[in-house]
C-alpha cells in the first residue's frame, strides 16, 4: 500500500478560543502530539504566544542537534524539462536556452564547490528522462563521489529499482516535493507532462523508502494553494512515512514561491507565517531535519537557525553551470534567489551567533 491509496485531504476548523487553548497545552507540555495542535501553531494568535513557542522550538532543536548548522550547496546539472509547470523557470513552454552539463563541466562545478568548503551537495535537474535519466544521474554521482562526503538528489520521480541503482553508487538522500496537496490546484499548475500525474508524484517517497534510501526529503511549494492546508498535509505525510519507513531519516524544506521566467507570484505567506511553520514542524518531530534555502531573505536567514532550522544552503546558483561555466547567464536559472551572499559570509553569520557551521559529519563510503 502506498500513500495515494489512503490520502484524503484534512479539514480543520478551530475557533480562536480553541486555538489559544491548544497553544497553552503545547507551551505547558513543550511538544505537539495532535494535528489540531500543529494547525493551531500555524494559525493567527497574539505574538506573546509566538515568543514562548520560539523558545521551546529553539531549546528542542539545540537539545537534539546542538548549536550546529549543516551547510550544503545545490549543483544544477540540467534545466531540460518535459513538464509544463506554470510557476517554474524550467517549464517546457518557456523559451530559454537549455543546458545539460557534460562530464568535464560537472567536475568543474563540483571542484568549485569543494574549494568553497562544501562536503554536502544536492544535485538538481529538470524533469527530462531522455536527457537526464537514471544513467546520466548514476554517471554524475560516480564523477562527484570522490570529491564529496555526501550527495543528495532532487530530480524527476523514479522507480524503486532506479533509486536502488542510485543508492548503490552513493546517493544518501532523495528530495521530492509534492508542490501542493490540493488536487484541483495541482491540475491548474501542472497541466502537461509526467508531473501532471498527482498520485504518481504522491507515491514517490514510498518508492524512495522501498529502495532503502537513507534519507527522504519532502515538502510543499508554499503559495500554490492554501499554505496552512498544505502544511498540515506535509505533516500527515511525514507521520505516515516515519511509521512505515522507520529505518530512514527525514527532512522537510520550506520553499516559498519566487519569481521565475514568465512568473511573478503574489506574496501569500509572510515571514511570521514561515517562522510559525518551522516551529510547528520542530515541535511535531524533534528528530526531523529542517532546511532553508537562499530563496529567503538575508534578514530571515540570519536568525532562523536559532528556532528550528538545522540545514542551510549558501552562495547558491539555480542554473546549470552557474558557479563557473555560465556565471553571467541568468536566463538558465530555475528561479531568482534572494540571499545572494557568499558561502564565507553565511558561515561567518552562523559562527558569530555562537553556532558551528558543519561541513562534514560522516565519511563518503558510509551508506553504500
Amino acid at each position: 500500500m502506498f500513500y495515494s491509496e489512503i490520502f484524503k485531504p484534512t479539514q480543520i476548523n478551530l475557533t480562536n478560543d480553541e486555538i489559544l487553548l491548544n497553544l497553552k497545552k503545547v507551551i505547558n507540555r513543550k511538544s505537539i502530539v495532535t494535528f489540531q495542535e500543529f494547525y493551531s501553531v500555524i494559525s493567527d494568535y497574539p505574538d506573546s504566544y509566538l515568543v514562548e513557542l520560539s523558545k521551546i522550538s529553539g531549546h528542542i532543536t539545540q537539545k537534539r542537534f546542538g548549536k550546529t548548522v549543516q551547510m550544503y550547496a545545490p549543483l544544477y546539472l540540467s534545466n531540460e524539462c518535459q513538464n509544463i509547470c506554470t510557476y517554474c523557470g524550467f517549464s517546457f513552454e518557456n523559451r530559454i536556452p537549455r543546458k545539460t552539463l557534460n562530464n568535464e563541466e560537472i567536475l568543474i562545478e563540483g571542484e568549485f564547490l569543494k574549494n568553497q568548503g562544501y562536503e554536502h551537495i544536492l544535485l538538481v535537474t529538470g524533469e527530462a528522462n531522455r536527457t537526464v535519466g537514471v544513467d546520466y544521474l548514476v554517471n554524475a554521482v560516480k564523477l562527484l563521489r570522490p570529491l564529496f562526503s555526501n550527495i543528495s538528489i532532487e530530480v524527476q520521480p523514479l522507480e524503486i529499482e532506479e533509486y536502488a541503482a542510485l543508492k548503490s553508487v552513493g546517493v544518501y538522500a532523495v528530495l521530492v516535493y509534492q508542490e501542493t496537496y490540493d488536487k484541483e490546484a495541482y491540475k491548474v499548475y501542472h497541466p502537461k507532462g509526467k508531473k501532471s500525474n498527482f498520485d504518481y508524484r504522491l507515491d514517490t517517497p514510498d518508492r524512495i523508502g522501498n529502495a532503502g534510501i537513507h534519507k527522504i526529503g519532502i515538502g510543499a511549494l508554499f503559495g500554490l494553494s492554501d499554505w496552512k492546508g498544505d502544511a498540515l498535509e506535509v505533516a500527515k505525510h511525514l507521520d505516515y512515512l516515519r511509521k512505515k519507513y522507520w529505518k530512514s531519516k527525514f527532512s522537510i524544506s520550506f520553499p516559498r514561491l519566487r519569481p521565475a521566467e514568465g512568473y511573478n507570484p503574489e506574496l501569500l505567506m509572510n515571514d511570521k507565517d514561515l517562522l510559525k511553520l518551522i516551529i510547528a514542524f520542530r515541535l511535531f518531530d524533534e528528530n526531523v531535519e529542517l532546511s532553508i534555502s537562499t530563496r529567503e531573505s538575508q534578514v530571515f536567514r540570519n536568525n532562523i537557525f536559532k528556532f528550528g532550522i538545522t540545514s542551510m544552503s549558501a552562495g547558491s546558483k539555480t542554473e546549470p553551470g552557474g558557479y563557473v561555466i555560465n556565471q553571467e547567464n541568468q536566463e538558465l536559472e530555475q528561479f531568482e534567489i534572494d540571499d545572494k551572499r557568499s558561502t564565507k559570509e553565511i558561515a561567518e553569520i552562523v559562527s558569530s551567533s555562537g553556532y558551528q557551521p558543519v561541513w562534514k559529519d560522516w565519511d563518503n563510503n558510509a551508506y553504500v
